[in-house]
């Protein structure tokens, strides 16, 4: 039986979430608590990348995280993006996250359908003349780039954030039936706080397939992943397995 749930991102802004819906509809105890916070790197630290951002055509977005640093640091650089400069992001809720920071409809982005890194390279492979720029986390894995390569794509990784473990005790941990994962930096986080961490009878869900990826590689046992072709987020997939284990 589930009765409380960590997920490990910021509580949404809104009660209209569908986390608020599971909670209700399943009688359980969700808690918002991040595993990792982002500090974007300076400008001084990305101009010893040597890396000219207007030598590029167009940006891959892979997170919100690499859109707020990828403007701001422009901003502060005095960077004046070009308006033909195309954006490419994971999904379509990222894509529409670049609306905080340029007119949206006069911009060409594209974007792919099932969050996986995979689906985006098509997308990419239309357009396989231009320059990209990937914004990255210092921590990020090579699944996507390992693609760019092996289709001679052309692109730079630059490093726009860094990830910082926040703390969490074991007895915290141990208060809560399922954790809930939303990058290979929270199970990262996950081990530096409790190097001992016994998985036991926890359940733990995974969003991405990177995340997926670095749980089975941690030695952890991965229980309920989205997105799937059955459950193309994290709610859903909640909800589904709430519904089966919990009745």
């Amino acid at each position: 039986m589930i009765k409380k749930i960590l997920i490990s991102q910021p509580k949404p802004s809104t009660e209209k979430s569908p986390y608020f819906d599971i909670m209700r509809k399943h009688n359980v105890e969700l808690e918002f608590r991040p595993f990792i916070r982002v500090e974007s790197v300076t400008p001084r630290e990305f101009r010893a990348q040597r890396i000219n951002i207007l030598d590029h055509t167009a940006v891959i977005f892979t997170s919100r995280h690499a859109i707020d640093n990828f403007f701001m640091l422009c901003q502060e650089m005095r960077i004046e993006i070009p308006e033909d400069l195309k954006y490419f992001c994971i999904t379509e809720t990222i894509s529409h996250y670049i609306q905080k920071y340029v007119q949206y409809r006069k911009r060409k982005v594209f974007f792919g359908e099932t969050g996986k890194m995979s689906d985006l390279l098509p997308l990419v492979l239309k357009h396989k003349n231009d320059k990209y720029f990937i914004p990255q986390s210092d921590v990020h894995s090579t699944e996507f780039t390992d693609m760019l390569d092996a289709k001679g794509i052309s692109y730079t990784n630059g490093i726009m954030y860094r990830t910082v473990s926040t703390t969490i005790s074991k007895e915290e941990v141990s208060n809560y039936d399922m954790l809930v994962f939303f990058s290979p930096s929270g199970i990262q986080s996950l081990l530096t706080n409790i190097p001992d961490f016994e998985q036991n009878e926890t359940v733990i869900a995974t969003f991405g397939p990177a995340t997926a990826k670095s749980v089975s590689d941690a030695g952890l046992r991965l229980d309920l992943q989205a997105p799937t072709p059955e459950f193309p987020s994290i709610t859903a997939a909640l909800d589904a397995y709430l519904k089966e284990h919990n009745g």
